[in-house]
């Protein structure tokens, strides 16, 4: 389908959609450290939000084992799974449709964050070449403890129970963390994935976790109520492999055959160039089949360029919608956007979180 536009409805499975905007998932911080349980200001935030077509939520771990920063969320929980329902609520109230997040940060973490102060998990004892943020400072990622055959079978359930817990808190669907050098990325490329058994070594070996997650997924939503953002090319936090078009093909092409109603892709380096070197995303979205999500830098004429050329489904907009609760209606309007202060992207309270001003809507 061609020639549609930014403010065109959109059929994802059952969910109506009454735009193709998408605001992404971004980290910001806000939750009380301890409870890793979002605050009132959360519902707030994404409640100003609730015009998007569709709100994604910032990554939300699906267990204890899965945290790598301070301040994020979780739905492992009670306390979380209550606090997540008042955030869907009040987006709900707004008008509003809100997928959560399923997220486990594999290596990307450090002892301080984990039960005992163990290592963090991943595919292959294979450190990454980047950052995590602790309390009072920055430092490397933790050397990895590989995980068994049985440690990755009860994170499977881990993402199966945290889905389970986000259709109790009433969130409309869930997208699949599958990027920026978490752990189900880490299994995908062959740069964190030195393993020789079933999870390891070939393609199909390698996209196994992932795809197993999908089918524990979806069998607490419809498969239409599902996504995964993937990121082929990035190189975020330490990602490199050897062959990402066959990669992603083999990956987008099982996902559709599992009917899963969307991808999220970050085309090009994730908050950077959308170069797209050597990589066909035509393809990959021949071969998925279903709907597709443009993610990675977009401003208002390369996102309508994206729709009206039918190179996308929807458009996903971040830091634009951080500084821009009424993003929607100033696209509409070509009104000036307000500039996101960087200084308050994470961490803190309401400044740069809930207090920019909406006059557009006013």
């Amino acid at each position: 389908m061609t020639g549609v536009g930014l403010f065109d409805s959109f059929e994802l499975g059952d969910l109506q959609l009454p735009n193709r905007i998408v605001m992404s998932p971004l980290t910001r911080n806000r939750v009380v450290p301890g409870e890793d349980a979002p605050r009132d200001i959360v519902a707030e935030h994404y409640s100003q939000r609730a015009s998007a077509g569709l709100l994604i939520t910032e990554g939300v771990v699906v267990s204890a084992g899965g945290r790598g920063y301070v301040s994020t969320p979780g739905i492992y929980s009670d306390r979380q799974v209550n606090a997540w329902r008042t955030v869907v609520d009040r987006v709900h109230d707004s008008g509003g449709r809100i997928m959560s997040q399923l997220w486990h940060v594999g290596r990307m973490s450090h002892p301080m964050f984990l039960d005992g102060y163990s290592a963090p998990v991943g595919p292959s004892p294979i450190q990454a070449d980047a950052k995590v943020y602790l309390p009072h400072g920055s430092t490397r990622p933790h050397l990895p403890r590989e995980l068994t055959t049985a440690e990755i079978g009860a994170i499977v359930e881990d993402f199966g129970g945290a889905a389970r817990n986000a259709r109790l808190a009433g969130f409309d669907g869930v997208e699949i963390h599958g990027s920026n050098g978490y752990l189900i990325d880490q299994f995908l490329h062959d740069g964190s994935n030195s393993r020789t058994d079933r999870y390891g070594g070939a393609i199909e070996n390698r996209a196994r976790l992932a795809l197993e997650i999908v089918d524990a997924v979806t069998r607490e939503f419809p498969a239409s109520r599902v996504g995964m953002r993937i990121a082929p090319v990035s190189t975020h936090n330490d990602m490199t492999d050897s062959d990402p078009q066959s990669l992603f093909e083999y990956v987008v092409t099982e996902l559709g055959r599992r009917g899963i109603g969307f991808i999220d892709v970050i085309e090009g380096q994730l908050g950077g160039s959308r170069e797209f070197g050597q990589l066909d995303y035509v393809r990959l979205r021949e071969l998925f089949g279903g709907a597709y999500i443009s993610s990675n830098g977009h401003d208002r004429e390369s996102a309508a360029n994206m729709l009206a050329s039918g190179s996308a489904d929807l458009v996903s907009f971040g830091r634009a919608f951080i500084a821009n609760p009424d993003l929607v209606e100033r696209l509409r309007r070509g009104s000036d956007l307000n500039e996101p202060e960087r200084s308050t992207f994470y961490f803190g309270g309401p400044r740069g979180y809930t207090d920019y001003p909406q006059s557009v809507m006013a």
